[in-house]
């Protein structure tokens, strides 16, 4: 039987000990520098999701559609196993208002909000970081930003097919149920390999179709075989 308080400790320790050795041993700067983190870890037919910042991990799980009665028609859907950190979320804002920061979006020349909220020191426009949980981001650090992982729990069952990690990028024009449906031909030919290039090339056309800029675009895929 799994121990899911003792993983759920050993995950928590793992993210502080990565925390600990930016500061004492990279020889980064981390004023302005950080990382988000969206890991999976499973032990037997359940699977536990650690976080900080906004990536994602999802599950790609096989579902049965019932239309007029009748039963027999299947689609994928793609079930999140994590939140994205993002500074407005009510519980994230409060620890950064407490902590002596404030939320809010960047403003234009005209005082117009633009983008995401953002984290900013209350009397300073720094860092403007765009999450509420990072590793590194030392200034961020000082008003609340925290690397301490939010850690969720799922039993598997033999319905869940593949599990999609990925960076904010890919999330940012892309649902998990786009995202599935553009895997699912390349689960059904097993390669990983192209179901990630397939993932990766949708989300950089959308963001040239939507923005002059791209975000960081990264992604796993990992075909499950659950008994």
């Amino acid at each position: 039987m799994v121990d899911s308080t003792e993983v759920k400790e050993q995950l928590d320790k793992s993210f502080s000990r990565v925390t600990d050795g930016l500061y004492k041993n990279s020889g980064i700067n981390l004023r302005f520098s950080g990382s988000t983190c969206v890991s999976v870890l499973i032990v037997g037919n359940k699977v536990f999701c650690a976080n900080v910042g906004d990536s994602r991990a999802t599950l790609a799980r096989r579902k049965e559609i019932t239309t007029g009665g009748q039963a027999g028609q299947f689609k994928m859907v793609g079930i999140p196993l994590n939140r994205d950190h993002k500074a407005d979320e009510p519980d994230e804002q409060s620890r950064i208002l407490n902590a002596g920061g404030r939320v809010a979006a960047y403003r234009d020349m005209q005082g117009n909000p633009l983008g995401p909220a953002r984290v900013w020191h209350l009397h300073e426009d720094i860092p403007g970081l765009a999450m509420s949980r990072s590793f590194g981001d030392a200034a961020a650090a000082e008003v609340g930003v925290n690397a301490i992982p939010e850690i969720t729990e799922m039993n598997l069952v033999e319905a869940d097919k593949f599990m999609i990690l990925a960076s904010d990028g890919v999330w940012e024009f892309i649902s998990n149920d786009q995202a599935v449906n553009i895997v699912l031909p390349h689960y059904q030919n097993n390669s990983a390999e192209k179901a990630a290039e397939a993932l990766i090339r949708e989300a950089m056309k959308r963001w040239q179709e939507e923005d002059t800029s791209i975000d960081d675009i990264t992604c796993i895929i990992i075909f499950l075989n659950i008994q």
